[in-house]
């Protein structure tokens, strides 16, 4: 099911929205919509015939720069792309990126699991820049520094989860590493082992975030407000799992009081 517009809004991410001019606010609104649908579409059990709307939302991305969308969703995102500048990428790549998680694409390396961060994360953080009004190379490389270390984050929390839809986003070669296969962990096979791959991977997230936080010194305060609640909250979240020693048989996630005290440091440190 799609998101509600203004769902954002109930969210612990509210405050970051806050600061910022209202048309800012309702086209991230109309983007994290779709983000959600397209995350629904590919993940959501009941949904029927996901290929066939994946396939739908390309046309639409199409239509939307056509000027000729023919949903409600596509109307207002066709009014976000014109006034802030977004790049049909920042749909398109998203799409390829759930198309892959519905084929069951296996990740062998890390490079090729790059190819799938910029596609489901990386991409989403470029579309919020675009809209912040946030461009040029350092943007796209806090993009990528943020939108990594948010998304291996996810896989690394999501693992249990990710196992029962079918799915592993380790990367082969680390699994290999540690003397595992990815039918062992569909299979909850050797799980013992399975924390040392996690713990590598989640020093691979630290470093990320922490350019990521670098890079946002190199910009406007209150524009890079949404960036750094969305990092110190999945940093927080990460190091939840840590304390869990990288061992939990369903995801470790923040409770409300603990994102809300994120959103609080993040909000500070951008005041002082």
């Amino acid at each position: 099911m799609a998101a509600n517009k203004n769902s954002y809004k109930k969210s612990s991410f509210g405050p970051a929205f806050f600061f910022l001019e209202k048309p800012r606010r309702e086209a991230l609104a109309d983007y994290y919509e779709f983000c959600r649908l397209m995350d629904d579409i590919a993940d959501e059990p009941d949904v029927k015939d996901p290929e066939k709307q994946l396939a739908f939302w390309r046309e639409e991305t199409a239509r939307v720069y056509e000027g000729t969308p023919t949903t409600d969703l596509g109307r207002r995102l066709q009014k976000d792309v014109r006034a802030f500048g977004i790049l049909p990428d920042r749909f398109l790549l998203l799409i390829e990126g759930m198309q892959a998680d519905l084929t069951g694409r296996i990740y062998q390396t890390e490079q090729e699991l790059d190819w799938y961060l910029l596609r489901v994360a990386v991409i989403v953080g470029r579309a919020t820049l675009d809209i912040l009004g946030v461009k040029g190379p350092q943007a796209d490389q806090l993009s990528w520094e943020l939108g990594c270390a948010v998304q291996i984050t996810n896989i690394i929390r999501d693992v249990a989860d990710d196992k029962a839809l079918g799915r592993v986003y380790l990367p082969g070669d680390l699994l290999d590493k540690y003397g595992l296969t990815r039918e062992a962990v569909l299979q909850d096979k050797k799980t013992a082992k399975l924390p040392e791959v996690l713990r590598e991977l989640a020093a691979q997230a630290e470093a990320h975030y922490q350019k990521a936080f670098a890079l946002m010194r190199l910009f406007p305060h209150l524009k890079m407000l949404p960036c750094k609640i969305m990092g110190y909250v999945y940093l927080k979240n990460l190091a939840k799992i840590r304390k869990e020693n990288f061992f939990s048989l369903a995801p470790v996630k923040l409770t409300k009081g603990e994102k809300l005290r994120s959103v609080l440091y993040a909000l500070l440190k951008t005041i002082f």
